[in-house]
């Protein structure tokens, strides 16, 4: 027991059992449809694959402490930008991956490749358990890490759902992970933090492409231009 400066008031430590709180929170969350992508939680996927249609993207996730159930207007902001351009055949990195519900929605619309980074362990450890269940272990290359001192990726797509202030802050280390000519999706925006965040990226070498909002939040879509093609010696 500790004293906390005021002799009437101490503190002590309490274990609390693990109850697991975030199923048991999100225990009402249905299936969400983003255009032809449902993510749903595993309860609901037998209902979800009997309405789903030909063409559709059925994402299996399991609601826990790793940002990203489809149910946050961020990613649903995210995957409507994704199926917005060209995924097939091309690169994916999805920094802050959280769930994987990005890298494994890239992954469903045909990437060549997806490498998935994020610095926090149960993320990485929920995102593992989450392909599993999707029968997408082999296709997403998974890794606990921080973004900004990795090597650079030079993917096609760079997709980061991560905060404004972060994005804002580390826009040259996202840049640089981005081939030229690449597409970068971005989320966790809020519509008061576009500007410094757009102004941002343009500063790094990006350019805007599209704007996409619902409620207080952005998803914006963003390209690094292709790199000038230079005359042959004669």
């Amino acid at each position: 027991m500790r004293a906390l400066g005021d002799p009437r008031v101490t503190a002590e430590p309490l274990d609390v059992e693990d109850e697991d709180w975030a199923r048991r929170s999100q225990a009402d969350l249905q299936p969400v449809r983003v255009r032809r992508i449902v993510v749903t939680p595993p309860w609901c996927a037998a209902f979800a694959r009997d309405g789903a249609s030909n063409g559709d993207i059925l994402i299996v996730v399991v609601p826990s402490t790793g940002f990203g159930t489809g149910h946050h207007a961020s990613t649903r902001l995210c995957l409507d930008l994704l199926q917005g351009i060209a995924v097939r055949g091309r690169t994916v990195l999805d920094i802050g991956t959280g769930s994987g519900v990005l890298a494994m929605a890239t992954a469903g619309l045909a990437a060549r490749f997806v490498a998935a980074v994020d610095n926090d362990a149960d993320a990485i450890d929920a995102a593992r358990e989450n392909l599993a269940l999707n029968g997408m272990g082999p296709s997403v290359h998974l890794e606990c890490a921080d973004f900004c001192s990795l090597e650079p990726a030079k993917a096609d797509i760079v997709v980061a759902n991560l905060t404004g202030d972060l994005l804002r802050r580390a826009a040259a280390d996202v840049v640089r992970h981005l081939s030229a000519g690449g597409d970068l999706i971005l989320s966790g925006v809020l519509a008061d933090e576009q500007s410094a965040v757009v102004a941002a990226f343009e500063s790094a070498g990006a350019k805007l492409q599209a704007v996409v909002a619902e409620d207080e939040w952005v998803g914006l879509r963003l390209r690094l231009p292709a790199e000038p093609v230079t005359d042959l010696p004669r």
